[in-house]
């Protein structure tokens, strides 16, 4: 691979939450060691159809995934098959949708909660939870900092080149409270401490790493529809590559090309967004 690459996705965090509760990516930002950028997710902005576009560049019209009741081992292209099939050795953290979609489906909890797989799946060490029983009044949601020290610990002990992390804790607790309270700022200020540390201890192992959200939400915490503020999301970036300029709306479709250029893998016909970092 050219360049290795991590993929940060915290899911469910508006745009504005961003911007005023993560105090460490604002600050590389003021401090001019990362680039930030607004991102609309595709429709509908819910959260398994905005996966599958994340890492297949199409619209949930195109592959399928309507609603978080459509799980199946997606057809088209994606980042970790392009990957894999340049040579690369990739890595998932992350909910089991991420596993049906890209590795195999239905998922088997023993056979799929965690492995390493180098040469024979698009998904070469994966690591996942199903968050089983999850509702409004039972959570279910790793640690985040779990999934951080678990992510580096693909990195250091495997040498991934591309790097996938998923966390729902933010979602969950925005479907749970909304976003004018204290319980919202306090999750998103810890989530933020939690993740920082290992932001600089993935660029020190020589990873760009981009982090960002599958969707928003509205502030009574739901998502799904077509405002900009169940859509938009921030997408902040750190590495060397130059970007388009700042005022620039990015879509969720640029990201999958995006991903494919920095790491110098093959982007597939079916990708036709265009990417927002140069090659």
């Amino acid at each position: 691979m050219k360049n290795k690459l991590l993929l940060i996705i915290i899911d469910g965090v508006p745009y504005a939450n961003w911007r005023r509760y993560f105090g460490n990516l604002e600050g590389w930002v003021a401090g001019g060691e990362a680039k930030v950028w607004r991102m609309r997710s595709v429709l509908p902005s819910t959260s398994a159809s905005c996966y599958a576009s994340i890492h297949t560049g199409v619209a949930p019209q195109i592959h399928g995934v309507t609603s978080n009741e459509t799980i199946f081992r997606l057809r088209e292209a994606d980042v970790f098959s392009q990957v894999h099939g340049a040579g690369g050795r990739t890595g998932a953290v992350a909910h089991s949708f991420w596993s049906e979609f890209f590795n195999r489906a239905p998922f088997d909890p023993v056979r799929d909660i965690e492995y390493d797989e180098p040469g024979t799946s698009p998904i070469s060490h994966g690591r996942f939870h199903t968050m089983t029983g999850y509702g409004h009044d039972n959570q279910m949601t790793p640690c985040d900092a779990d999934l951080f020290a678990t992510l580096t610990m693909l990195c250091e002990r495997h040498g991934i080149d591309y790097g996938m992390l998923h966390s729902c804790t933010l979602d969950s607790m925005g479907h749970r409270f909304g976003h004018d309270c204290i319980e919202m700022d306090t999750a998103c200020y810890r989530l933020d401490g939690q993740l920082a540390p290992y932001v600089s201890r993935w660029r020190q192992a020589g990873y760009e790493v981009i982090v960002t959200a599958d969707h928003g939400q509205s502030m009574r915490g739901h998502h799904g529809g077509a405002e900009d503020e169940q859509r938009d999301v921030a997408l902040y970036y750190f590495g060397p590559a130059e970007g388009m300029p700042a005022d620039t709306l990015l879509h969720q479709t640029q990201l999958a090309p995006t991903l494919l250029a920095r790491l110098g893998a093959p982007i597939p016909d079916s990708m036709r967004a265009d990417p927002f970092l140069s090659a």
